[in-house]
């Protein structure tokens, strides 16, 4: 057998296949595409599933993949077994109607013997039940006796979901010996034990099972073969698990070496070791396949991939941020195999840090918090954990609840799970509702939703923007009417309308409707439930009915002005995937006339200078004047020509792309200018966080550009007047301020530095003894917190030993600071403990450290009364 490493395997396997007339195909990202059934890729037929059931046509009709997957659903066995991982690598040959068993037997057994140099002798095989011709082929082509040919049941070797395709299998095991082995005198393949590793599953698509369970013999037949590429590494090289390949082991050392724990010297930190190993390499090509950290889906899982690590570093007494490091060490490794993750390695470092170091600002303080409530549940003689309390740490802390869970797991205790799911519906729903009281119009939560129903109106806002069309339809409150006269408000349906309806993130158009004796001001346009367009109008003047021919026209440069921004938010999204990186995904918008507001997936703030080309690259392309070319397709056809796609679950048969040149191709339904030149500029004015992962962008365009420079241009007259300076001045002149307010600030400092000193000489005349401990407890007025602070280490310094006491009320609140010299911190008092009880008595509350701590309080008046309680707090324990 060779002694192979796991790159050296796969690209020996791929070759194999090749040399066999295989198209050997790169790996599909871990993220599905058009296949909402899966979170994520977990084997390598699940993205050749569409050429499997005939959506699709092959490329070619023999396919040979490693493919990345990822399984979570047993995520809490790993780094407690040897054999679970969330990341694997999956090899697999695949036939889609061309050959069937007896060449897929046949290969397989070939690149075993031949290309790995296996033993034959050390390979036992098993097949379905019924499957004689399985068992033929193996026995009498390939030579396998029959003793070492083991029939297993439906639960083992045959392979199906539901109806549809399915068939049965055989499977191949390396016997690794006895030692392995368990006490049964019978232990053959199929047993739990070590001894037998499957290591390779041959599926013989070969039936179509129908409603009834009935099973038709497909006319085509497929073979989907699977062989896990850690597993036969470590069974190459001899290794005991996976974890301890060569390509691994390397990153277990490294773990050692930063922690200084050396594995397989203590059970339980062995599991944090693996756990961390496993989730790095499944963190770095989630991250690479464009998954942010997110409470939601994927990005879920990659949050909890992280976190989940960076508490098993704790555990192993790592102190600050390592992922990245680790990161580092699979990129260079795997790189070879998937340069992708190479050109990407900065953005995955960075985003894995990103996330880590957001955790590790709330894991110490939601860990102590924790241990409280664990305490509190021994005490209490309680299993379970209360689901307010599991979701105040996921909600404040940033504990994802499986985290909770394991913590509690390693306890013996558990977490009340549905009152947790209930408390995370309730934000939900809080959610849904700020989201539903933001929106303008609510038309179908207050009981118009059926009335707004059945009405037909064909569409013409793409060509014009004004049109003669007809009433048909007229609702005033809650009924159906024949007529609107002046003074009443209501929706009027059209036969045709050229006002655009809001969705897609733009706003409803306005306008006229209006003939020889009538005009209505439209003041928006919406769909209704089942997509009937909506005009919501004010009657100016005269009176419509039923049937009446109209004129609707759209207010045109409002229009424009939305169609340019509309167009911006484009270019917009094209200039932050080009600048931050293809992770970059739309995650809402809203176009207005005014302005554009575009939210999107990104890991951290933009820095300035990003921002800053962001806007060039965006302005450049409106400068290029390219043309904007509008068609519809099919969706299939949009995914080839790469075109972006958002919201893809909302997409219909024939979708319609509109293209800027050759720099923007985006699935879009809204309207749009004809050239990017039309937009005129474009601004930034803001970039914020929205959410955890989600950042927003403000912007204008055209006319409100030229506006907001018109509003910088005042602002510079009105600075150049108050400053007396000119425009050409201007710099210099403030340049000079900031530097004489400099000077002027230090003086000030000094001068407070010496008020301080003789303020404190005053303090210590006022020093006490209780208990024969000095106290020292004072008032002053007006001291911020800072100087409050530099007052106390002041007192302090001359103190020597003793416990120290200041309060200062400025406007309506008050300042308090504790402190308490090391000596006494020794002996048992505590600033903290101290601060808090003074607090209270002003309304306020406080804590810190043993030697020093602050606090704040409400009510200035009883500032000399809470100070009064401080020598009953001087109590040595």
């Amino acid at each position: 057998m060779k002694d192979t490493g796991l790159h050296e395997i796969r690209e020996e396997f791929l070759k194999f296949f090749e040399e066999k007339k295989h198209l050997v195909m790169p790996s599909f990202s871990l993220v599905p595409k058009s296949d909402k059934s899966l979170l994520l890729v977990n084997s390598g037929m699940a993205p050749l599933k569409p050429y499997f059931t005939g959506e699709k046509i092959p490329p070619n009709r023999r396919v040979a993949t490693c493919q990345k997957c990822i399984r979570t659903a047993d995520i809490e066995n790993v780094g407690k077994t040897a054999r679970h991982a969330t990341f694997f690598e999956m090899l697999g040959n695949f036939s889609f109607g061309d050959y069937f068993k007896v060449e897929a037997i046949e290969w397989a057994w070939e690149f075993l013997t031949d290309r790995l140099e296996i033993p034959k002798e050390d390979l036992w095989i098993s097949v379905y039940l019924d499957d004689d011709e399985a068992f033929e082929i193996w026995n009498k082509r390939i030579g396998v006796d029959e003793d070492r040919i083991i029939r297993l049941g439906k639960e083992h070797n045959f392979w199906e979901l539901g109806i549809g395709p399915c068939g049965p299998c055989s499977e191949v095991y390396v016997d690794r010996g006895e030692e392995f082995g368990c006490d049964d005198e019978e232990c053959l393949p199929g047993c739990d034990c070590d001894r037998f590793i499957e290591i390779w599953n041959l599926v013989f698509t070969q039936f179509d099972k129908d409603e009834n369970g009935e099973y038709h013999p497909l006319e085509h037949p497929n073979i989907d073969t699977g062989m896990g590429l850690e597993r036969i590494a470590y069974i190459m090289q001899g290794a005991s698990s996976i974890f301890d390949i060569d390509e691994i082991e390397d990153m277990m050392e490294y773990v050692e070496s930063v922690s200084g724990k050396s594995y397989k010297s203590d059970p339980e930190l062995d599991v944090s070791i693996r756990i961390i190993v496993d989730h790095c390499r499944a963190m770095t090509f989630l991250v690479s396949d464009g998954v942010l950290p997110s409470n939601e889906g994927r990005g879920y899982i990659l949050r909890r991939l992280i976190r989940r690590s960076a508490r098993h570093g704790k555990l192993l007494g790592i102190e600050g941020v390592f992922l990245n490091d680790m990161v580092e060490r699979v990129i260079e490794s795997w790189g070879r195999a998937y340069p992708e993750i190479r050109d990407k390695k900065e953005q995955i470092g960075k985003i894995v840090k990103a996330e880590e170091e957001q955790f590790q600002n709330t894991i110490h303080q939601g860990m102590d918090i924790l241990e409280d409530y664990i305490k509190a549940m021994i005490d209490m003689d309680e299993g379970t954990l209360s689901g307010d309390r599991a979701f105040k740490l996921y909600d404040t802390y940033g504990f994802p609840l499986d985290l909770t869970k394991e913590i509690l797991e390693e306890r013996d205790l558990e977490v009340d799970e549905h009152g947790f799911n209930k408390h995370m519906q309730q934000q939900r729903e809080r959610a849904r509702r700020a989201r539903l009281a933001m929106t303008d119009s609510g038309w179908e939560d207050n009981g118009y939703g059926d009335l707004l129903k059945g009405y037909e109106t064909v569409f013409r806002g793409y060509e014009v923007d004004n049109l003669e069309t007809r009433a048909n339809g007229i609702v005033i409150g809650d009924k159906t009417v024949d007529s609107i006269e002046e003074g009443e408000e209501g929706f009027i349906f059209l036969m045709a309308t050229p006002f655009y309806p809001e969705s897609g993130g733009q706003v409803g158009d306005s306008g006229y409707i209006e003939n020889d004796g009538f005009r209505g001001r439209v003041l928006d346009t919406q769909y209704s439930q089942d997509e009937s367009i909506i005009h919501l109008v004010e009657v100016e003047s005269g009176r419509l009915a039923l049937e009446d021919r109209v004129y609707a026209r759209v207010d045109g440069r409002r229009r424009r002005n939305i169609m340019k921004n509309h167009s911006a938010t484009h270019l917009l999204h094209r200039a932050l995937k080009d600048v931050l990186g293809e992770h970059v995904n739309q995650a809402g918008s809203i176009v207005l006339d005014n302005r554009l507001r575009f939210d999107f997936t990104h890991y951290e703030a933009v820095a300035a200078e990003d921002l800053k080309r962001i806007e060039e690259l965006v302005n450049q392309r409106i400068f290029d004047a390219l043309d904007v070319h509008v068609m519809e397709t099919s969706f299939e056809e949009s995914e080839k020509m790469g075109v972006i796609g958002l919201f893809e679950d909302r997409y219909r048969e024939k979708v319609r792309i509109v293209q800027m040149g050759d720099y923007s191709k985006e699935l879009c339904g809204g309207t749009h200018i004809d050239n990017t030149g039309n937009i005129g500029l474009f601004k930034i004015i803001s970039e914020s966080s929205i959410a955890s992962g989600v950042r927003r962008i403000e912007a204008i365009t055209g006319e409100a550009v030229y506006e907001y420079l018109n509003g910088l241009e005042g602002d510079i007259e009105r600075i150049g007047g108050a400053l007396k300076a000119s425009r050409k001045d201007l710099v210099d002149r403030v340049y000079d301020m900031v530097e004489e307010f400099g000077e002027k600030h230090r003086e000030i400092e000094s001068l407070k530095s010496k008020m301080a000193s003789s303020i404190a000489d005053d303090i210590l005349h006022t020093k006490r003894e209780i208990h024969g401990i000095d106290l020292i407890t004072h008032s002053v007025k007006n001291m911020s917190m800072n100087d409050l602070r530099k007052l106390g280490d002041e007192v302090r310094n001359h103190l020597g030993s003793g416990v120290l006491v200041l309060a200062s009320a400025e406007d309506d609140r008050v300042n308090f600071i504790a402190m308490v010299t090391e000596d006494m911190v020794d002996r048992g008092l505590h600033a903290g403990k101290i601060i808090k009880e003074v607090a209270k008595v002003t309304g306020g509350s406080g804590g810190g450290r043993p030697n020093m701590a602050q606090a704040g309080g409400k009510d200035p008046s009883k500032v000399d009364e809470a100070l009064d309680i401080v020598p009953s707090l001087i109590v040595l324990e």
